[in-house]
C-alpha cells in the first residue's frame, strides 16, 4: 500500500510540472486567464459575500428613506423583508442573465459580451455608490438587479471564452480557475468589508461599487486580446481570422490539425438536434440523469454553504463568536475555500467525481451533526463557540473540495451532445431560484428555529450523499455514452430492458465529434 501511494505521488508531481510548463509557454493564456477572470466569475463570488459586511448600514437607510419620505418608522420584521429582497434580487438578475447568455454569447461573440457586459456592472455600480447621498434604497436594489445580470452572463461567457482560448491539453486546468476566481470574489468581499477598509458607514457605498471598477479593469484590457478561434471559424467562417487568433494564443507555429479538427467537429454536430427542456423531461431513457442533476443542483443550494456567505456574520453571532471576532470569522471562511479549491484540483482527476461528491456531502452531514451539538452546548461550556466556529470552517472545507468543483460540469458529463443545452437550462433555472428562495427565507429561519435551522441542510446533504452512493456511477474517464449504459446497468431490472434503452441512446450519442470526459 506505501509503495502504491508512493507512486501515485511520483507520477503527480511530474505531471503537474508538464502542465505548468506548457502553461508558461503560452503567456497570452495566462493574461487571458485573469483578465477574464477579474471581470467574469470574480463579479459573482464578490456579489455574494459583499452585502454581509454593510447590512446594518442598509437597513438603516431603508429606515431613514422610509421616514423622511413618508414619515413611517418601520417595524423588524418590515425591514428585514426588504433587506432580504434586496440580497436575494440579485439571483432574479442572475437568472435572467443566464437565461439570455446564450443568445448574446451567439450573436455578438465570447470576447465581444464579456465586453458589454462590464457595461451593466458599471450602471449598477454606479446606483450603488449614489444610494446614500440620493437616500434612496431601491437605488441598491436595481443596482443589485443589474449585478445579477452580470453574473448570469458572466457564468457562461466568462467559462466559454476562456476553455476556448485555451490549448485542448490544458482546459482542465484552466477551466478550475473559473471556480477559482469564484472564491477570489467571495474572499476580495470579505476582506473589503472589514471596518479597516471599506466597512465603515462612510465607505460601504464604495465596497458596494467596487464590482464597477473590476469591470473597468476588464473593459479597458480585454480589447487587447483576440477573440475565442472557435467562434471565429465555426460561427463566423473566418479561417484566417481563426488562426491568427491561435497564433496570438498559443505562439507562432502551423495549427492547421487544430483548424480541420474544429471544421470536422463542426461536420459531425450539423446532424445533431438540440433537445428541448420540455423533450428532456419527457425522455424515459435518461430520467435517471435528470433526476441526479435536480438532487445535485437543489442540494447545492439548500446544503447551507449560501447561507454562510449571505449571512455569515448572523451566522457566527448565532455561534456564538464575540462581536469584535465577527469580520475575522467571516473573513475565514473565504480564504478557506480559496485554499481547498485549489486542494480540489489536485485530487479530482485520481478520486473520481463521485466519490468526491458523496464522502463532500456525508462529511457536511456528520459535521452539521457536530455543529448542532455544539451550539446546543455553547451556554453549558465556555470554549464551545469556538469549537462551532471550527465546524463551520470544516463544513466549508468539505464544501468546496468536493461538491463545490464536482457538480458545475455535471449537465455536460451525464447528457449526450442534444440533451446538454436543456440539462444546462435546467441546472441553471434551479441554481439562481434556489438562490433567490434561499436569500428570502433564511432570516425567517434563524429567527424561528435558532441553530436547530441546520436540521433542514443536514437532511438535504445527507439525501444527496446517499443517493449519489447509491444511484450515480462514476463518471471519470467516461463519454456521455458510457455514463448512460452505466446508468442502465444500475437502475434496468432486465438486460432486455438494457439493451433496448441503450439502443435509443446509441443514435443521439455515438458521434464523431465525441470525446472523453
Amino acid at each position: 500500500m506505501i509503495s502504491k501511494d508512493s507512486r501515485h505521488n511520483n507520477s503527480l508531481a511530474p505531471a503537474m510540472t508538464q502542465y505548468l510548463t506548457l502553461l508558461l509557454d503560452c503567456p497570452v493564456v495566462i493574461a487571458t486567464i485573469f483578465i477574464s477572470g477579474i471581470g467574469g466569475t470574480f463579479q459573482y463570488g464578490f456579489a455574494i459575500s459583499v452585502m454581509t459586511s454593510p447590512s446594518a448600514f442598509i437597513k438603516e437607510l431603508v429606515n431613514q428613506t422610509c421616514l423622511q419620505r413618508y414619515g413611517v418608522s418601520l417595524q423588524q420584521w418590515q425591514v428585514s423583508l426588504i433587506w432580504s429582497f434586496t440580497v436575494s434580487i440579485f439571483c432574479i438578475g442572475g437568472l435572467v442573465g443566464s437565461l439570455v447568455a446564450g443568445l448574446l454569447i451567439s450573436k455578438f461573440g465570447r470576447k465581444k459580451c464579456l465586453l458589454l457586459n462590464n457595461f451593466v456592472a458599471i450602471i449598477g455600480a454606479v446606483l450603488m455608490l449614489l444610494s446614500q447621498t440620493a437616500m434612496s434604497f431601491e437605488m441598491i436594489m436595481v443596482g443589485r438587479f443589474l449585478y445579477g445580470i452580470n453574473s448570469g452572463v458572466n457564468l457562461s461567457a466568462h467559462t466559454l471564452y476562456l476553455v476556448e482560448c485555451t490549448p485542448k491539453r490544458l482546459r482542465g486546468m484552466v477551466g478550475v480557475t473559473v471556480a477559482t476566481f469564484i472564491s477570489m470574489g467571495k474572499f476580495f468581499g470579505q476582506l473589503l468589508g472589514i471596518s479597516e477598509l471599506l466597512g465603515t458607514e462612510e465607505r460601504w457605498p464604495w465596497l458596494l461599487g467596487f464590482n464597477g471598477f473590476t469591470a473597468l479593469l476588464q473593459l479597458v484590457t480585454l480589447p487587447f486580446l483576440p477573440e475565442s478561434p472557435r467562434f471565429l471559424l465555426l460561427d463566423r467562417g473566418d479561417r484566417q481570422a481563426c488562426e491568427k487568433a491561435l497564433k496570438r494564443l498559443w505562439g507562432d507555429k502551423d495549427y492547421s490539425r487544430e483548424v480541420e479538427e474544429m471544421l470536422e467537429e463542426k461536420a459531425a454536430l450539423q446532424s445533431v438536434r438540440s433537445h428541448s427542456v420540455m423533450e428532456l423531461i419527457q425522455n424515459q431513457t435518461i430520467r435517471w440523469q435528470l433526476f441526479t442533476i435536480i438532487v445535485a443542483f437543489v442540494t447545492l443550494q439548500l446544503c447551507g454553504i449560501n447561507a454562510v456567505y449571505f449571512y455569515s456574520f448572523d451566522v457566527f453571532r448565532a455561534a456564538g463568536i464575540q462581536e469584535h471576532q465577527l469580520r475575522y470569522a467571516a473573513l475565514g471562511t473565504g480564504l478557506c475555500e480559496l485554499c481547498t479549491s485549489v486542494a480540489c484540483f489536485m485530487i479530482i482527476e485520481s478520486t473520481g467525481k463521485k466519490m468526491l461528491l458523496c464522502r463532500g456531502y456525508m462529511a457536511m452531514s456528520a459535521t452539521l451533526v457536530l455543529l448542532i451539538i455544539s451550539l446546543y452546548l455553547q451556554s453549558q461550556v465556555s470554549w464551545m463557540p469556538y469549537c462551532s466556529m471550527v465546524l463551520i470552517f470544516i463544513f466549508i472545507s468539505c464544501f468546496s473540495g468536493g461538491p463545490a468543483g464536482v457538480t458545475a460540469p455535471l449537465p455536460g458529463e451525464l447528457f449526450t451532445q442534444s440533451f446538454k443545452s436543456a440539462g444546462y437550462t435546467i441546472a441553471c433555472t434551479i441554481n439562481w431560484t434556489g438562490l433567490f428562495v434561499l436569500g428570502m427565507i433564511f432570516p425567517i429561519l434563524v429567527e424561528n428555529l435558532d441553530y436547530f435551522c441546520f436540521l433542514i441542510f443536514l437532511f438535504f446533504c445527507t439525501i444527496c450523499g446517499l443517493y449519489v452512493w447509491f444511484n450515480v456511477p462514476e463518471t471519470k474517464n467516461l463519454t456521455a455514452l458510457e455514463i448512460a449504459a452505466e446508468f442502465q446497468r444500475m437502475h434496468c431490472k432486465s438486460g432486455k430492458s438494457q439493451r433496448k434503452q441503450s439502443t435509443e441512446q446509441t443514435p443521439d450519442s455515438i458521434k464523431p465529434g465525441e470525446t472523453k470526459l
